[in-house]
């Protein structure tokens, strides 16, 4: 895995994304993964070392920074990113028409809200959704609706990926089996990791953040969790 640091662009005023691009020298313009992170604020290096990982799997990732404690939630900063990462995927080697939209934790309730809602986000209909480690019993901040009610009463427009940890002891993994119970289409991947583990990180309580590790085994969840954003994409 690269360590290279990724591009940054603003998707707003004064709001910035990181951009992660595929290896040099793939064919063909690239799919596209918008990842949302968390509730915390302004954790887009969060999620980097799964963004790298995906990436070098040849996909286009943006990663941009939100904030939960907004007045809205945060509704109008995800949908500015949104717009933004279809505005710029060609610009750097992606194809805006192949957007997979994912999330992990908070965001991963928002990604599979939106995305199995294109009419909340103007229209926008991305080819899939991946929720990473979240729940979806509570209403989103983009849609206003409960993702678990809605998808319960009515089949996904898109299909829907689902990644939770075994060993999640933030959101417990009966909040994501719920949804695969109500959406049997949904692919539903667990692994033995926690709530960090499955986006290749490690909660650090002096940092009071998730940082990189060198665990092997938080290093194999996170590739795992990678391969789905990739099979999402239609890259494997």
């Amino acid at each position: 895995m690269t360590s290279i640091r990724p591009e940054v662009v603003p998707y707003a005023d004064g709001r910035l994304m990181d951009v992660h691009r595929p290896p040099a020298g793939a064919a063909g313009p690239a799919p596209v993964v918008l990842l949302w992170h968390g509730r915390g604020a302004d954790e887009r290096d969060v999620l980097r070392p799964l963004a790298r990982e995906a990436a070098a799997l040849g996909l286009l990732v943006f990663v941009p920074d939100w904030r939960s404690d907004g007045p809205d939630g945060g509704r109008a900063e995800l949908l500015a990113s949104l717009a933004c990462a279809r505005r710029e995927a060609a610009a750097h080697g992606g194809d805006p028409e192949r957007l997979v939209l994912a999330g992990w934790s908070l965001g991963g309730r928002e990604a599979v809200a939106v995305a199995t809602r294109p009419d909340a986000s103007g229209g926008t209909r991305p080819v899939a959704a991946v929720g990473i480690s979240s729940s979806y019993a509570r209403p989103s901040a983009v849609t206003g609706d409960a993702p678990l009610d809605r998808l319960a009463a009515a089949p996904s427009p898109v299909p829907v990926w689902l990644v939770h940890g075994t060993e999640d002891e933030v959101v417990g993994p009966e909040h994501t089996r719920k949804l695969a119970e109500a959406l049997p289409a949904a692919v539903l991947l667990e692994l033995p990791t926690d709530h960090a583990g499955v986006v290749m990180t490690a909660y650090d309580a002096g940092a009071g953040r998730c940082l990189p590790t060198d665990d092997p085994g938080v290093l194999h969840a996170g590739r795992r969790t990678a391969a789905v954003l990739a099979e999402a994409a239609g890259l494997r």
